[in-house]
């Protein structure tokens, strides 16, 4: 009754990419019972440094019902400058929580869970917002760092098949270090560009940078799909000159993200197409004359529900660590 176990960050990774079409189906899952009400996904919380403006630690609480039956809360940092160091951006844990005695009982390395369910978030959304799929086309991603190269993983795997990628970064390595891992993890053609504009222009456009105001301020066109994954790149009017597509309409229109800049400028949320779910369920139908934006405030339920995924593989597995005694006290009296 009072197991608790740790997940270490290579199982964490072994698991994920050995299940990457469980992961789709997943999210996928998530987002419908998330959308029927039968998950609890509150606000995050954000603690911010005045001397660090551009880093950040979010707590990120949820409760996931359906099949899953398991709360707990993802504690995930964003540090930039990380990165001219050599480490990575972003670093993260994930608490699991009993339902029905609110225990803990998990502690995982989550920078990996986050990465995942964000890239299967947006390859779904790839494949639900361009039914008719991607042969033919071209897809420009705009960042080269670990989020953009989970997001090309799951693309792949979720069928989207395009004839070229397209990298931009301004930073030329990391361009090009992601156009070596499609080339050659993906077998996709790959080429960089310093020109933001060429990427701009593909069929498919991928955000996935540390940006934390609007610079591209020119309106997509009908045809283009924009996986908007960073939040803060688009200014108020390419947002809303196209059909915009939210994974949760209270979530995303807040914190100063593009769809919220969006509904400043304009005073409405008239420009809100729905939901991903909705779109999955033929609830909601974008606009065919206007380029379509995918905008995900990246929900705490997704990492609970993986999460709780991994733990389960791990304990099958015995990959998963056990601490004897972890709680002090299991005793009414």
């Amino acid at each position: 009754m009072f197991d608790f176990d740790v997940v270490a960050g290579a199982t964490v990774r072994d698991i994920l990419s050995s299940h990457r079409i469980d992961i789709l189906d997943i999210v996928r899952r998530t987002y419908l019972d998330h959308q029927d009400g039968h998950t609890l996904n509150p606000d995050s919380y954000f603690l911010r440094f005045p001397d660090k403006p551009d880093s950040r630690i979010i707590a990120l609480p949820a409760y996931a019902g359906g099949g899953v039956d398991r709360a707990g809360i993802k504690w995930i940092a964003s540090f930039p400058a990380n990165t001219r160091a050599g480490i990575p951006r972003a670093s993260a844990v994930l608490v699991l929580n009993d339902y029905a005695t609110g225990y803990p009982v998990a502690c995982l390395e989550a920078a990996g869970i986050s990465a995942a369910r964000t890239a299967a978030s947006a390859a779904l959304a790839a494949v639900t917002l361009r039914p008719g799929g991607h042969s033919g086309t071209t897809i420009g991603v705009v960042g080269g760092g670990v989020i953009a190269r989970n997001i090309c993983d799951y693309l792949e795997q979720a069928g989207c098949h395009p004839d070229a990628y397209l990298i931009h970064d301004i930073d030329p390595a990391a361009a090009e270090a992601l156009a070596g891992h499609i080339r050659d993890g993906l077998g996709r053609p790959a080429t960089t560009t310093a020109d933001l504009g060429e990427a701009l222009a593909a069929d498919t456009v991928v955000f996935a940078t540390t940006a934390l105001e609007p610079y591209v301020t020119t309106p997509f066109k009908p045809g283009q799909l924009v996986l908007n994954i960073s939040l803060r790149d688009l200014a108020p009017e390419v947002v809303l000159a196209a059909a915009n597509v939210l994974d949760d309409v209270e979530h995303c229109l807040k914190a100063n993200t593009s769809p919220h800049l969006a509904e400043q400028a304009s005073g409405s949320r008239d420009f809100v197409t729905g939901t991903l779910a909705q779109v999955l369920r033929g609830e909601a139908v974008p606009d065919p004359s206007a380029p379509v934006i995918f905008s995900p405030f990246g929900l705490g339920v997704l990492d609970v529900a993986v999460g709780a995924f991994v733990h389960q593989q791990a304990r099958e597995a015995g990959t998963a660590i056990g601490i004897p005694d972890f709680f002090g006290e299991t005793t009414r009296w």
